[in-house]
């Protein structure tokens, strides 16, 4: 039953007061915001950490600070910043972690959200962030020379694997005892199974299955990086029992690479007493993560003037203009001294070792039950508000008062339909890596497809050394380091 409500010239200017805040806030999408991902894809690091931290500063105690504090590590990362990077990233975790810790709900934030859109939301960290944002920190304690640190950072990340997959499930369970128990359960119920939408749904996310299937919320680079530390920081048997388990991990999502079953083999050989062959490795971080879209699609109201309402769903949309992989190319005999220059060349191409956009979009996948619940309820309870209003005001007697609300509550449905676009859009679209036998003059040569860029890199001392090797895009100069592991 409506409430009959009688509309004052106070509440009209309320009102309208309202409806111009909200197109004044402008319900900004996080694409329309990040200037971050746009001076990284131009390959202007420099701007990109100024931009990066005047954001993560910006939104540092909102709704936003997370994503932008990844934003920031990962910036810092790629301009070889590496403390500062952790910095960012310790931030970020802190808080992702303090979401996680928190008991109780956050009631006040979900009705809101139910009244603007899940985009008003605190942006917890995804699955995924955690997992990278760990990896990232380790690499960069590779980097900084402190492996008992990386250790620890390996160790954080495997974990958020385990507890990923009972986490979403306590999430989901969640949402949908709140549906069951809202006072617009039959009308939402009714909206999610209508054939139309279910079919309109359907086609957005029909691509979400054609990419390669990874156990829920495993990211195979994790675990492979995880496998090459352990077996070469390795202190006892178990640290080789673990770096085996991780190398049959990745082999069993890329049967066909044959670096990750030498790797094997060689963890065999330790683990039978046989010392580790002078080696090194390369990993290439290739392109750009998915970034977020949306769309708009029709759900059922049934108590409207209207049969549908439109309603904006997140997409992921894929990056191109990225480098498909890095040839290293080693000569040991020219080394040696020989005449022919090309005689006993080592060549070896990078194999993928982990897919984030497959990381992604199955975490996108196992995220859309609740999106979809909670896009509903949010429009649900959006269309009676405003058929509240607009009922009421026709009630006054006063056609101009009609037209406003009328006008004033499109208006502002408008200006909040927007999905939730926050992603951490600085992560890579590939990992890959090879290796081969370190060379007696410790010199190869990184190269392009097409030859387009060759770098010459010295390896440093070391009997396993892993050579980390960055593409922004195809067009962009390869970012280059190095760091020792044994």
């Amino acid at each position: 039953m409506i409430t009959h409500v009688v509309f004052k010239p106070r509440i009209q200017a309320l009102l309208f007061a309202a409806t111009l805040g909200t197109l004044a806030t402008g319900c900004k999408t996080y694409e329309q915001q990040n200037r971050v991902i746009q001076y990284w894809h131009q390959g202007s690091l420099t701007n990109a950490v100024v931009e990066a931290a005047k954001m993560a500063d910006k939104n540092a105690n909102n709704k936003d600070a997370i994503v932008w504090r990844l934003e920031q590590g990962a910036v810092l990362r790629g301009a070889g910043q590496y403390e500062a990077s952790n910095k960012a990233f310790d931030q970020a975790q802190a808080k992702i972690d303090d979401f996680a810790n928190k008991a109780k709900v956050r009631l006040g934030r979900e009705t809101g959200a139910l009244l603007s859109n899940q985009a008003e939301l605190d942006y917890e960290g995804r699955a995924y962030d955690g997992i990278m944002l760990n990896t990232y920190k380790a690499l960069n304690d590779l980097q900084l020379g402190e492996p008992d640190k990386a250790r620890v950072e390996l160790i954080r990340a495997y974990q958020r694997q385990q507890d990923a997959v009972e986490d979403n499930k306590k999430r989901i369970a969640k949402v949908q005892a709140e549906a069951a128990q809202s006072k617009d359960k039959a009308t939402m119920e009714k909206a999610e199974q209508d054939p139309k939408f279910q079919s309109q749904i359907q086609g957005v996310y029909t691509n979400l299955g054609n990419l390669t299937v990874y156990a829920d919320y495993v990211n195979p680079f994790t675990v492979y990086l995880d496998g090459l530390f352990f077996m070469a920081d390795a202190g006892d048997g178990s640290d080789l029992e673990r770096a085996r388990k991780s190398f049959e991990r990745v082999a069993g999502y890329y049967p066909d690479n044959e670096y990750v079953k030498q790797d094997l083999a060689m963890v065999d050989g330790l683990i039978q007493g046989k010392p580790l062959p002078a080696t090194t490795y390369v990993i290439f971080e290739t392109g750009c993560a998915p970034v977020r879209d949306q769309i708009r699609i029709d759900i059922p109201i049934i108590f409207t003037k209207v049969s549908y309402v439109g309603a904006a769903f997140p997409t992921l949309k894929p990056q191109g203009n990225y480098l498909p992989s890095l040839t290293v190319t080693a000569n040991p005999s020219a080394a040696a001294g020989t005449n022919d220059a090309t005689a006993g060349n080592t060549t070896a191409t990078t194999s993928l070792v982990g897919s984030m956009d497959s990381v992604i979009a199955l975490d996108f996948k196992n995220e859309m039950p609740v999106v979809i619940t909670k896009t509903i309820a949010s429009m649900v309870t959006k269309a009676v508000a405003s058929y509240a209003a607009n009922q009421a005001a026709s009630q006054q007697n006063n056609n101009l008062l009609a037209a406003l609300v009328q006008i004033s509550t499109v208006v502002y449905q408008a200006a909040i339909n927007i999905a939730d676009e926050r992603t951490w859009t600085t992560l890579p679209k590939e990992f890959q890596a090879c290796h081969i036998p370190t060379p007696p003059d410790r010199k190869i040569e990184l190269e392009t497809p097409g030859g387009g860029q060759r770098i010459p890199v010295t390896i440093e001392d070391g009997t396993i050394n892993l050579v980390y090797v960055k593409s922004i895009n195809a067009n962009s100069p390869l970012l280059v380091t190095q760091m020792r592991l044994k």
